[in-house]
């Protein structure tokens, strides 16, 4: 099993109401309110408090990893996702999200509902600049002589 596998009730290490975009905050691409940071042993994870947002959440992360699949190359559906490819598709597609609507900052919950309200629903959103934006999208590197 592999750490990017999607959570569910085979899962070791995620729960039902981990944060789908997890590694995107933990990563401090991102905010969202509704995100609650709980140590589990030695690892930080942090878990959804809404049932409603966390299935959006779903909803828009399944959907970015269908339209990125060819750009990104990533394997097909039902496979786990190496770590670099869930955060590139994770942070790219949050970013891309945050342009195509204008906010100020990528704040999951409030760009979620601003996209509903916008385009009516995910599957209308400008999907060719945001599929762009996140094939685009690169991890900062760490400074030189800093540690990561």
């Amino acid at each position: 099993m592999t750490a990017c596998e999607p959570p569910g009730p085979t899962s070791c290490c995620e729960s039902r109401s981990a944060c789908v975009f997890a590694k995107a905050l933990l990563a401090r691409a991102a905010v969202c309110q509704l995100a609650e940071r709980r140590a589990v042993a030695e690892r930080e994870v942090l878990e959804c408090t809404s049932v409603v947002a966390r299935s959006q959440c779903s909803t828009l992360a399944a959907l970015l990893r269908e339209r990125a699949r060819f750009a990104l190359r990533l394997p097909g559906k039902g496979q786990p996702l190496i770590h670099a490819q869930a955060l590139r598709l994770q942070c790219g597609g949050l970013l891309g999200l945050q342009q195509a609507l204008g906010a100020a900052q990528a704040d999951v919950h409030a760009m979620l509902g601003v996209a509903r309200q916008r385009y009516g629903g995910f599957g209308e959103l400008p999907w060719d600049a945001l599929v762009r934006e996140l094939a685009h999208w690169q991890p900062q590197r760490p400074r030189r002589g800093t540690r990561a």
